[in-house]
């Protein structure tokens, strides 16, 4: 596969080269060493798709995840607690995990153990493989990658999708860069306030 275009935010991919540059090469090495050939395996069933040969996004992430757990990239967990009260949560979110639990008690609420969960750190770097269901994009970009940045887990998130021109050929679905990287600059400059590179691959 090939990088078909990037994206930095806030200087997320300067950051990379500046203080990670092997790990971005790690990266691009990883991308590169996948033929997305060998994985249009899937046989559509969809209207206007019917019979056509598709890249199978369930094989795609999972070849992806084979090649970054050989380089030693491995999965992170975050755990958190909330509750039904914005001021509390507002209060309680940048305290430990024991501090957050016992200061929603304390106000007679309820804690619910919540997690965020990214699939590749290594390094205070996160990297997202998203060839899935669109919406999971913007929930990897404005919600996933920021609640470990501001967890002080990681310093920079990467978020691979595919091009418009390989989302073409899978099932209806699945985000692309084109749509993602609307969605980032509509949102200005510094939101989300966290520095990100995006990354489009194609076949």
């Amino acid at each position: 596969m090939n990088i078909g275009a990037t994206y930095s935010h806030l200087n997320g991919y300067e950051w990379l080269l500046v203080h990670q540059a092997p790990l971005w090469e790690e990266i691009v090495a990883t991308i590169k060493s996948i033929d997305a050939q060998d994985y249009k395996t899937k046989i559509s069933k969809e209207k206007g798709m019917r019979g056509q040969r598709l890249y199978s996004p369930i094989e795609l992430n999972e070849r992806f995840k084979r090649e970054f757990n050989k380089a030693k990239w491995k999965e992170q967990r975050t755990n958190y607690w909330v509750t039904d009260d914005h001021k509390l949560i507002r209060r309680t979110m940048h305290s430990s995990q024991a501090e957050q639990k016992a200061e929603i008690q304390k106000a007679g609420k309820e804690p619910i153990l919540s997690y965020n969960q990214t699939d590749f750190v290594k390094h205070r770097v996160a990297v997202e493989v998203q060839l899935g269901k669109y919406a999971f994009i913007p929930y990897d970009l404005f919600v996933k990658h920021l609640a470990f940045y501001i967890g002080d887990a990681i310093d920079v998130g990467v978020e691979i999708v595919p091009m418009k021109q390989m989302q073409r050929q899978m099932s209806s679905g699945p985000g692309y860069y084109e749509g993602a990287l609307y969605d980032l600059v509509r949102q200005g400059r510094g939101s989300p306030p966290v520095p990100l590179v995006l990354v489009g691959v194609s076949p």
